[in-house]
């Protein structure tokens, strides 16, 4: 145990959002620093901005939980692996001309993220 793992990580499931439109936003801060990457996430002008924000803060606050000793800052902390993955699809129906329906898929996405400590040869 001379070599502790310091990562944590945080999830977010069933989030009203489309994968598709929430990996724009989670490829925009993959491998950065916490803290540039909230601050990247802040000025982001993207719905899912917010969301994917919460999550990497709560993996921030996994990992200080986690190692409370270690006394980590969001400067110390990079993310090491971000994705957004499909989640269960809402069906609904449109009703559409002459009594027929169409149908609406409402997706959603489980967004995780990893965060790690930065290593003193690591940019």
């Amino acid at each position: 145990m001379a070599e502790e793992n310091f990562e944590a990580k945080a999830t977010q499931k069933h989030l009203r959002r489309a994968p598709r439109k929430v990996r724009l936003v989670v490829d925009a801060v993959r491998e950065d620093r916490v803290d540039k990457a909230l601050k990247k996430l802040e000025f982001t002008n993207k719905a899912a901005a917010a969301e994917v924000a919460k999550v990497v803060m709560s993996a921030a606050a996994n990992i200080r939980d986690k190692f409370q000793e270690a006394r980590l800052d969001n400067q110390d902390l990079y993310i090491k692996e971000i994705y957004a993955n499909e989640g269960a699809t809402l069906k609904r129906i449109q009703p559409a001309a002459m009594g027929s329906a169409h149908q609406i898929r409402k997706r959603t996405s489980h967004v995780t993220v990893v965060v790690a400590k930065k290593e003193e040869f690591d940019n």
